[in-house]
């Protein structure tokens, strides 16, 4: 790129791709100025000789890595959901129109954006996505044995503690009753969930150091209902929630408000919207849960929630308020 073309850069368009980046540049007018596909190696490079400019990306992989490295180089670099950039793309779906849309969008003053992450935040974030997956396997384990069982007309308690408690007397049944080849698929079936407990209970003592050597966590645990791992999870995602100028707009962003369809004069509320960050979202409801059996004693709200709809509707409430706390 020339000098002169380098200057007239005032806003670009970044469409990222795993080898490859599709670039789009805009003037002070708006013209496009720059439309190139650059390699993973030539973006840093490139960017550290223009001059400092607005530049857009797509919150998705590799995104917080870059608007890091971008911001260092003097560049306002801004991530933005996907689905906002989306209406306005023109013409045919590619690589450049999305850049081009990208654009377009980072410049609108009512335009959401993602806040960068910092490296801490993205290893903490790691660590609760493999919780979250041997977690996720060690509940199909379990819900595989007891598969098995109810197959030979063996039917348990529903709880991880009753199935574990039952399986040794289990495994002694007659043969006529479970064969000693189910005996062995079950034997290995149970090692596995064995390791994947050794496993989960590492990662959640980690999580929980991190999260009591974090100042926002420990402000965070000070709402009653919510521990290390919702501590951290929130931390992790929004680190010290700069995004969002009240607490509704959080509960709003993690789907804890109702979905509004209202038109005219009609305020309509429907159910619970479920938007925005699906674990997080779960694990403060969970939360929630444990609290649902005092909700008498927290105030008049969540004691009519569990009258209306029982633990259920107690424990949506309960989330809801906490993440306006």
């Amino acid at each position: 790129m020339s000098q002169t073309q380098n200057a007239a850069i005032a806003v670009v368009g970044i469409d990222i791709g795993k080898n490859s980046f599709h670039i789009v540049g805009h003037d002070e007018r708006g013209a496009i100025v720059l439309r190139q596909k650059w390699s993973r190696g030539q973006v840093e490079a490139r960017f550290a000789n223009m001059p400092p400019c607005l530049v857009g990306m797509e919150a998705c992989v590799g995104a917080h890595h870059l608007s890091r490295k971008l911001n260092s180089l003097g560049h306002n670099a801004r991530l933005m959901p996907a689905k906002y950039v989306r209406p306005y793309s023109r013409g045919q779906k590619n690589d450049f129109r999305d850049a081009e849309a990208i654009a377009e969008a980072v410049q609108r003053p009512t335009m959401k954006f993602v806040a960068t992450k910092t490296a801490e935040q993205l290893d903490l974030q790691a660590l609760h996505r493999v919780r979250e997956r041997l977690v996720s396997q060690r509940t199909g384990i379990i819900n595989q044995i007891r598969a098995f069982l109810l197959e030979r007309g063996i039917a348990v308690r529903q709880g991880q503690r009753f199935l574990r408690a039952e399986l040794p007397r289990i495994l002694v049944m007659p043969p006529d009753v479970l064969s000693p080849r189910m005996v062995r698929i079950i034997e290995d079936l149970a090692g596995d969930w064995r390791r994947l407990d050794e496993r989960v209970e590492s990662l959640s003592n980690e999580i929980e150091t991190i999260a009591r050597q974090d100042a926002g966590c420990e402000r965070l645990m000070s709402v009653p209902g919510i521990g290390p791992i919702i501590s951290s999870a929130m931390v992790a995602a929004i680190g010290a929630g700069d995004v969002f100028t009240k607490g509704r707009d959080f509960a709003a962003w993690l789907g804890l408000v109702p979905k509004q369809i209202s038109t005219g004069d009609r305020t309509i509320l429907g159910k619970l919207s479920r938007r925005g960050n699906r674990y997080l979202r779960v694990s403060v409801r969970a939360g929630g849960v444990g609290r649902a059996d005092q909700a008498e004693d927290l105030g008049a709200p969540w004691a009519q929630a569990l009258d209306r709809g029982g633990q259920e509707a107690a424990a949506s409430q309960r989330a809801g308020d906490r993440t306006r706390q």
